[in-house]
């Protein structure tokens, strides 16, 4: 009987651990830590909204579609390399730093140039791309053909607001500098409308806008004869809250994706990127 009492205890005690241990790993995977990354998801190519989850899009948190895009991609790796889940938090260009350091969200992943203005109030990952500055025009513009900055003389020139595309405009001769827009959709109606002559891009950027309206172009410059500007004005890096120990980690990461690889991925995505990204 105690031999029976023994065997019955050592059989109860077995499943007692082994359901705390399968406890144990649920609750692990249950509480594996977010990371949540605010973008416009409205800057094609390097991320958009879209209604579905085709091509790997990530549902924005809180309703209102899928993101989809280069920022995303290279925001899946880090998430991945963190080993955290990934959430997007779809936020106005102007709301991404106070986002940030309010604690709404944990990174900014949103084709945002590493200035010293913006290193005052946040900290910087590595760069993750780097691009050239073009000024988007329509494709039957006088300004199309020009080669240089003086070409734009008297051209109606915008940017996007707090960006330092906006500051550059000032280096054109006798431009007509116009009111700074808030998003990329909205100059794109603007020029097409005739309301402005161009507006400042980053390169991937124009040959996004130029896929889904034909009826723009883009004007890019020779070395020498386009925008002055500092490297980290024309890349673009991950922005973390000041003091953020993520930093080193997601530098690690960063790292294992090679230029070749960086390229690769913006080119699929300027291919797939929705016709009209909302």
């Amino acid at each position: 009987m105690n031999k029976m009492k023994s065997i019955v205890l050592s059989l109860f005690v077995f499943i007692t651990i082994f359901a705390i241990a399968q406890g144990v790993v649920l609750v692990s995977a249950q509480e594996k830590a977010d990371f949540k990354v605010g973008l416009e998801c409205n800057y094609a190519p390097f991320n958009w909204t879209q209604l579905d989850d085709s091509n790997d899009a990530v549902e924005i948190s809180g309703g209102g579609g899928y993101c989809g895009g280069y920022d995303v991609e290279i925001a899946k790796k880090i998430a991945e390399g963190l080993d955290r889940n990934l959430v997007i938090v779809k936020t106005e260009w102007d709301g991404l730093i106070p986002a940030l350091n309010s604690g709404k969200i944990d990174a900014v992943i949103a084709g945002m140039s590493p200035t010293e203005e913006r290193k005052a109030s946040v900290d910087f990952s590595d760069i993750y791309y780097e691009s050239d500055l073009v000024i988007v025009v329509k494709a039957d513009s006088d300004y199309a053909k020009a080669t240089d900055l003086k070409g734009f003389e008297g051209a109606k020139i915008t940017g996007q607001l707090n960006t330092f595309h906006y500051t550059v405009i000032d280096q054109i001769p006798g431009v007509k500098k116009q009111t700074a827009m808030e998003t990329f959709p909205a100059m794109i109606v603007a020029l097409s409308s005739g309301k402005i002559d161009g507006y400042i891009s980053e390169r991937p950027g124009a040959i996004s806008a130029v896929e889904s309206n034909p009826d723009l172009t883009f004007v890019a410059f020779d070395e020498g004869k386009g925008f002055e500007a500092n490297p980290e004005d024309v890349a673009i890096a991950v922005a973390l809250k000041k003091g953020n120990a993520d930093v080193k980690a997601i530098n690690d990461i960063l790292a294992t994706i090679d230029r070749e690889t960086r390229q690769e991925i913006m080119d699929k995505m300027i291919e797939i990127q929705p016709v009209a990204a909302e």
